[in-house]
């Protein structure tokens, strides 16, 4: 026995010291590795098949394997306005093919381009295979050019809900929804087989402010006016990559090869010499955005939905960013707080937990609200209590109202299971709110009360927040869906503008000359990435690749459908899909 753990000691003692040294000769291979260096000549490439989501998401094993981290759209956004100032970037390449961000982060993207352009660098475009939503941001470059046997996407835009009520009677389960706000429309997919005249009236005002921008930017852009624009698409006429040169939305044909020819041209290269292209990834490795020195500006993630408790990637705790936001109004280094939201919203409380400690925060300190794709229902409660709110033209926001959901499956659990329940209780209402059997009367007023009462409590933050009376909240409210462009146009939000300028307005609020950002939630340490910290979401992206894209969709949002029936929502209409 002795021999035995003198021999268990000594292996243990080993690992141990192993251990040590590797974590050691780790750490000096990550602080003494340079990071890749930009060749003069570079173009930087912007594919916008990549999707940038709204924070850093770091390669856990990135430092061993030399894969780079995936920029956030703040980053893409600053390494775009870097290049313009970089003496070694001679322009930038942007790949057509399919556009795998939002309206609004593309938004944001093609202001950068924008911008990006008064530095007298080029910018060129091209792609197999061109959409709408692609084009909507390569359409500012200096040419655009498509493959002589691509395709070319020009036809307008729609959108589908898909409608569950058919599939819940075949189920007899009866939802037994309570919702305020004649537009919120969550609960219509449950309780309908289509669409409501108020809900059509909503989706179709804000898909056509979509459509509008995009047909208002291409005109500037290509010199063709939007009537034109509208009648090509409408009529059918872009069927053939020559049809999109023939009518000046894109400059001409070029396989790629060609495409690269021109761009050695540009750069005076032969066509033996190889083109330095430089990948956001590798741009972000080799440059440095952040300010070293200076008072901190806060700028917090909020990305996902609304749920109560802590959360990890792709969801938004109330006690996660309560405390969040309670660490950054605590710290007298940060003199602002950003709030950058791209969420539809979800449950109620969580909202109201997080909405309390951002107002208790602008007493403090300026804080300011930056709204992404998505600013809407529970997303729009948290906001409401700042001292501006950016958002983006095509940003969907608004959405004021609320709903409860509390199934009852006591058919579907008879008939179709052959399960039946019984028991026990003190009073009428001591087994409720149950799934096993129908709601009385009194029952459903109890909860529509409930419902009425957040509903109510939600248009009074509105109201203090911006500075509106109640009953104009009450008219511009209901559930209803607004654009950012007519969500500034009624008051919901201050200013038309990115996250970047939503920073430096925070900076201007606090006074600030010399400021850092400090992002929240922080990034891995060491140690999490070495060992790779679970990510609570990971299992998701597991289901996606084994079930595909489209049942991914269809599971998400039976999954949706389970979490409403757990508390009253403050939640934006399913999730839809805009071709």
């Amino acid at each position: 026995m002795r021999s035995f753990l003198k021999s268990f000691l000594a292996c243990l003692l080993a690992l141990i010291i192993f251990s040590f040294l590797l974590m050691f000769f780790v750490v000096a291979a990550v602080s003494g590795k340079e990071g890749p260096k930009i060749r003069s000549g570079s173009v930087l490439v912007l594919d916008l098949g990549q999707h940038f989501p709204e924070q850093l998401q770091k390669n856990a094993l990135g430092f061993l394997s030399g894969e780079p981290d995936n920029p956030g759209l703040y980053d893409a956004v600053r390494l775009v306005q870097k290049a313009a100032v970089d003496k070694n970037i001679e322009g930038i390449y942007v790949i057509t093919n399919g556009n795998a961000n939002g309206f609004a982060a593309s938004e944001e993207i093609r202001n950068a381009l924008v911008e990006f352009k008064k530095s007298g660098k080029f910018i060129l475009a091209h792609g197999d295979v061109i959409t709408q939503r692609a084009y909507s941001v390569a359409n500012v470059a200096d040419k655009v050019y498509v493959s002589p046997q691509g395709y070319f996407e020009w036809i307008g835009y729609s959108i589908d809900l898909f409608f569950l009520k058919g599939t819940l009677d075949k189920l007899q389960i009866d939802p037994q929804i309570f919702y305020a706000g004649k537009f919120k429309s969550a609960t219509e997919p449950l309780r309908l087989d289509r669409m409501t005249p108020e809900n059509e009236l909503q989706t179709s005002v804000w898909l056509h402010d979509l459509y509008n921008d995009l047909l208002v930017k291409t005109a500037a852009a290509r010199n063709v006016d939007t009537a034109s624009l509208h009648v090509l698409a409408n009529e059918g006429k872009i069927r053939r990559a020559q049809d999109a040169v023939d009518n000046k939305l894109v400059d001409a044909l070029k396989y790629d090869d060609e495409f690269k020819d021109e761009i050695k041209t540009r750069l005076k290269l032969d066509k033996f010499q190889k083109i330095e292209f430089v990948t956001m990834n590798t741009y972000l490795m080799a440059t440095d955005l952040g300010k070293p020195k200076g008072d901190k500006i806060a700028l917090i993630y909020a990305e996902g939905d609304i749920i109560d408790g802590k959360s990890g990637q792709g969801s938004i705790g109330s006690e996660t960013y309560r405390n969040l936001v309670r660490k950054a109004r605590l710290d007298k280094s940060i003199k602002a707080i950003v709030l950058r939201v791209n969420s539809g919203g979800g449950s109620s409380m969580a909202s109201e937990s997080i909405w309390r400690e951002l107002s208790l925060a602008r007493k403090d300190k300026p804080v300011v609200v930056s709204f992404g794709d998505v600013a809407a229902s529970g997303g729009y409660y948290i906001a409401c209590a700042a001292d501006s709110i950016f958002s983006l033209p095509t940003t969907i926001t608004g959405s004021i109202g609320v709903f409860g959901i509390i199934p009852n499956m006591q058919g579907f659990f008879n008939n179709k299971l052959g399960i039946t329940f019984d028991g026990v209780k003190t009073g009428p209402y001591a087994d409720g709110p149950t799934v096993t059997r129908p709601m009385n009367e009194n029952e459903k007023q109890m909860v529509q009360e409930q419902v009425n009462l957040i509903y109510s409590q939600f248009k009074q933050r509105v109201s203090e927040g911006r500075k509106i009376d109640t009953a104009s909240v009450d008219s511009i409210a209901q559930g209803r869906v607004w654009t950012g462009v007519r969500a500034k146009e009624i008051g919901l939000v201050d200013r038309l503008a990115g996250l970047d300028e939503a920073i430096r307005s925070a900076a201007r609020m606090a006074k600030l000359t010399d400021y850092r950002v400090r992002e929240y939630p922080e990034p891995q340490n060491l140690l999490e990435r070495i060992f790779g910290k679970k990510e609570p979401v990971a299992y998701l992206q597991q289901i996606r690749n084994e079930i595909g894209e489209e049942n991914f969709k269809i599971y998400m949002e039976m999954r949706r459908v389970k979490e409403m029936t757990q508390s009253v929502q403050a939640r934006l209409p399913f999730q839809f899909t805009i071709q």
